[in-house]
Parts: structure tokens; sequence; C-alpha cells
């Protein structure tokens, strides 16, 4: 059995003969392990794709991926051939973002991770407003779990995530962005008199919940802890499912506020605010590689958000932050 020290010696001696589109090849290969997506992302036709494979694994002396008819996948010498080639890629995707930040352009590819829970409410207007703003930059967004968006992270796939906090590593800087508060959507027959909503009528309603988004640590009142309360607890996928099984079979569910445009006037008259001793509320926070310098277009992508975030939202202290970049 080949060792690590072994792969990355094969690696090093054959890197000479590699070149930059090679590493790319492999990259895109085992992001989409399918050569038919990695061909569509590389503009080249998958039969080239394949041709190109099989020239560099003869070239290294090693087959990096193994093919079947459904699968493709690294072998173990591949992943850490693979796992090297995005490091370097990543050093020298850094020199051509040293540039053009030193000339203090906002120019270039821009890949964003964000939570499905929080796009709904940013991604829209942002796209817009940003490529009005900045045309120039190539944006792609994808929506992905808080851990996928710290994993795309570390490995490059994507430049600046944005999901709720907490998720700040030792090689990933959390920069704490919005706070939102949660209000309660309920049926029409369900606690129509009461002004506010109290967490103490839980015993005789339904609980509607998505666990992703709406089971907060830093709320006072976790509705998750709550589970055994009530007679039904049920999963979706999305606040406006969530809004829909509300309608129809009555109890309530938890809506964060920046949903309330998405309401019709009879919806609104359905939300009810929390009770303060029970304040429930959700943290957003961007995120990025310790090693970004990508600084002004992180301050174009945020001051960008900022104007479509109500202002008592914004962390305190992002204003300065984004001011020293």
């Amino acid at each position: 059995m080949i060792e690590r020290q072994q792969i990355l010696a094969i690696f090093a001696l054959n890197l000479s003969i590699m070149t930059l589109q090679q590493l790319r090849y492999i990259i895109a290969i085992d992001r989409y392990r399918n050569f038919a997506k990695a061909a569509a992302e590389l503009d080249v036709t998958q039969p080239t794709l394949s041709s190109l494979l099989q020239k560099l694994e003869d070239e290294l002396g090693v087959r990096l991926f193994e093919r079947s008819n459904k699968n493709v996948l690294p072998t173990a010498i591949g992943e850490t051939v693979i796992r090297q080639a995005e490091k370097i890629l990543g050093q020298t995707e850094l020199i051509s973002e040293t540039i053009a930040e030193l000339k203090g352009e906002v120019a270039g590819p821009l890949s964003i991770g964000i939570g499905p829970s929080i796009a709904p409410y940013l991604i829209p207007w942002f796209i817009k407003k940003y490529t009005d703003s900045y045309p120039d930059v190539k944006i792609t967004v994808n929506e992905m779990r808080g851990d996928i968006v710290i994993d795309s992270l570390r490995l490059g796939k994507i430049d600046i995530g944005i999901a709720i906090s907490g998720h700040g590593t030792t090689d990933v800087q959390e920069i704490p962005f919005y706070c939102e508060p949660f209000l309660v959507y309920v049926a029409k027959d369900c606690l129509l008199r009461m002004p506010k909503f109290n967490p103490a009528n839980l015993l005789h309603e339904k609980m509607w919940i998505m666990k992703e988004s709406q089971c907060m640590r830093d709320s006072a009142f976790s509705f998750c802890k709550k589970r055994s309360i009530g007679r039904h607890i049920y999963e979706a996928g999305s606040i406006e499912t969530l809004i829909r099984i509300v309608d129809i079979n009555g109890g309530f569910t938890i809506i964060p506020e920046m949903h309330l445009p998405f309401l019709t006037d009879s919806q609104r008259e359905n939300v009810r605010p929390i009770d303060g001793e029970y304040v429930s509320r959700r943290c957003v926070s961007i995120y990025i590689r310790k090693d970004f310098i990508r600084h002004r277009m992180l301050k174009s992508m945020v001051e960008t958000m900022l104007s479509i975030i109500p202002r008592k939202m914004i962390a305190p202290g992002l204003h300065d932050y984004i001011a020293l970049r």
C-alpha cells in the first residue's frame, strides 16, 4: 500500500508536467463525480475530458479515479492528489486576487454559498442590485446547509458563505451579519383573540417546525426543546410549506420577520409577536477563509445586502468592520 508521503512525492515529481488546466480538470471531476457535468463546467466535451484524464494518469503513472457505468470515484492516491491540486490552485488564484485588490478592482468571479432558509429573503434583490452596480463580477450562488458552507470554504469551492451563526472554526472566520426576530403564524381559529403569543398555550395547539432553520441555539425560548408539548409536531422543507400546513390543518408555526412581505393581507392578520419573556430569533453570519484577501469584493457584497436588510437587524460593529476593509 502506498503511503501518503510516497503519494506526495509522486505528485511533486510529476508536477512539472502538469498544467493548471489539468488541475482544474481533476478538481471538477471530483466535485461532480460525473464526466458530463464536469465537462459542461469546463466547456469541453465529455469524450475530450475522459481522454485528457487518461492522458494525465498515464503521465503520472497512477490511477486517479475509478470509473464505472454509474460512478466516478477518486482512488486513495487520487484523493491526496486532488487535495494538493486544490491548494495549488488556491495559491495561484491568490496572486490574481492580490493584484486585483491592489488595483482597487471589483471584478472577476464571486461564488457565494447561502443557507436555503436565508436565500429567499436576500438573493433575488441582491442579484438585481449587485449585477447593476458591479457588471464586471461574475456571480454564482449555491444554496447549502451551514456545515456544507464551511466545508466548501475550506476546499475553495466558494468564496463567501452566509449561514446561521455558530459555524466559525480555526480556519474559517465568522463575521456577525444580522439577527432577525421570529414571529408566530397562527391559524384563524387559533389564539385569534390574543394580541401576543405565549408559549404556555402550547399544550393545546399543534406546532409545525422546520428543524434546520427554526431550532435556534440562542433563543430564550426554543420551540424545539418543547417537542413533547402539544399534540403534533411536523417537519417541513420550507417556511411557505409550513404556512400552508397551518392554513389547512390549524395550529401554528414560527416565521422570520423578513417573510412578512411574502404573506397576503389576510395571512398577515394571522401573525402574532412572541411574548417578550420568550424572545426568539435567528442570527446570521458571513463566513470567509482566514486567508481571504478580496476585501473590496466582500465590502461590495455586504454593502449591497445592507440595502435589503432592515437596519434594526444589522449586527453591531458590522459597519465599522466593513469600513476598515
